[in-house]
């Protein structure tokens, strides 16, 4: 029996009937996906080393660079129709495209489960906090079953319905509230001015920080595609998504750098999440962390992209079932050395889109090529790529990895493809 595709199939171009979102849709999705409470705990990160005038400029700096990257390879969904998997096989070849949908698979299933815990834990300790030890509200186990129940709810029903009539219609009503009302909070208790003032400690780097805030926009670079194929148009494309999660990101790591250095100078998560819920009866943080669930949504949705161009399978199905494993993995796995692991993997997709950008705008200008079984110029630049971010974590840590890696696999792209295209023009001449 033939399967019939679906409105998300991963390998098949998104016809222009379904290419719906506009800039507004895009800025929402987006704008939504750069607001949570790993957001505010990533900022929290950079508050004693940086101090708050540190921080910002690194945030500011790194989500900016970030941004442009992440909406130029959102282009590359509308331009194709393709998922962000399937959309590698014009750079990568059929074959050579798997290696990274299977590392893109295992991480997202990861993150599913990794987000899944940080909602239960900031839902676990707030019911505490409310209704004491031993109460159904302060049950780890309660909220991972409600979060990965939510997360794999939005998944299986896709982009469109979720961006459409969640977000857009309401959704992003509530977050902006969240956000202002933690604005409002900080800036009538917090003294800005002493804070602005006070230096960090020294034990991170400015090069370090902005590596910290670029990663951010750029661990998104391998799911852009899954909905950005949706798009309209590219310009709705790359200004939605980029003013969208700038706006997001900047904001709440920055909140995070701020209530860290005013209301948790121990720099404690559960210290950070306790001040944050002494904001508004708690509402604004209860609202951000429903917000997480968007992020597991996302990562469960594109692992299950991700898994369809590898499994003959209806991606509805396959969100289902990953959404039901991060549940599980959320529930029972120790993820302290896990998360490690993700971080290893994550470190090959920032180089990857380095080639992947160079290749689909410079060498094919937006043009659709062929896909062939294997690009060996493409594969090599990855690699290269990829090895010069690992040389520069271990060797060099204070100068940054990320942006290096990327910058040098486009230009070891763009030298190898020109070289091959010479070969090639010379040889049919």
């Amino acid at each position: 029996m033939s399967i019939q595709p679906s409105t998300y199939s991963p390998d098949i171009t998104v016809p222009q009937d379904k290419r719906v979102f506009g800039a507004r849709d895009l800025f929402s999705l987006w704008f939504s996906l750069g607001i949570g409470l790993m957001v505010l705990q990533t900022g929290a990160l950079l508050a004693p080393g940086l101090g708050l005038c540190g921080s910002l400029l690194a945030i500011f700096f790194g989500t900016l660079v970030g941004v442009l990257l992440l909406a130029a390879v959102g282009v590359i969904g509308s331009d194709t129709g393709l998922s962000a998997m399937a959309a590698l096989k014009l750079s990568l070849g059929a074959k050579g495209a798997s290696l990274p949908a299977v590392l893109n698979l295992l991480q997202l299933i990861g993150w599913g489960a990794f987000e899944i815990i940080v909602m239960r834990d900031a839902a676990s300790l707030l019911g505490t906090r409310a209704f004491g030890e031993g109460s159904l509200l302060s049950s780890p186990l309660f909220w991972t079953l409600i979060f990965g129940a939510l997360a794999t709810l939005l998944a299986v029903s896709g982009p469109l319905t979720f961006v459409r009539q969640i977000l857009r219609k309401w959704g992003i009503w509530l977050l902006l509230a969240a956000c202002l009302w933690l604005t409002w909070n900080l800036l009538a208790k917090a003294d800005l001015a002493a804070l602005w003032a006070k230096t960090g400690d020294g034990s991170m780097s400015f090069a370090v920080g902005f590596d910290i805030a670029i990663a951010m926009p750029l661990s998104w670079l391998p799911l852009i595609a899954d909905y950005s194929r949706f798009g309209k148009r590219a310009n709705s494309v790359f200004g939605g998504t980029a003013l969208g999660f700038f706006i997001g990101n900047f904001w709440l790591m920055s909140l995070g750098v701020a209530y860290t250095l005013a209301f948790a100078p121990s720099g404690e998560v559960n210290a950070l999440l306790l001040a944050l819920a002494g904001a508004g009866l708690g509402i604004p943080l209860l609202l951000i962390l429903l917000d997480e669930s968007e992020n597991a949504f996302a990562d469960i949705h594109s692992a299950a992209v991700s898994s369809g161009i590898l499994l003959r399978l209806r991606v509805e199905h396959l969100a289902l079932a990953i959404g039901v494993i991060c549940t599980v993995i959320a529930c029972f796995a120790p993820l302290a050395q896990y998360q490690n692991f993700l971080l290893l993997i994550g470190s090959v997709f920032a180089p990857l889109f380095g080639v992947v950008l160079v290749d689909h705008f410079i060498l094919r200008r937006r043009s659709p090529g062929r896909v062939t079984h294997l690009h060996w110029p493409a594969l090599v630049a990855w690699l290269g790529g990829i090895s010069t971010y690992h040389l520069l974590a271990n060797l060099y840590p204070d100068i940054g990895a990320t942006l290096p890696a990327l910058l040098l696999a486009g230009l070891l792209q763009f030298v190898l493809g020109r070289a091959v295209s010479g070969v090639r023009a010379s040889a049919q001449a």
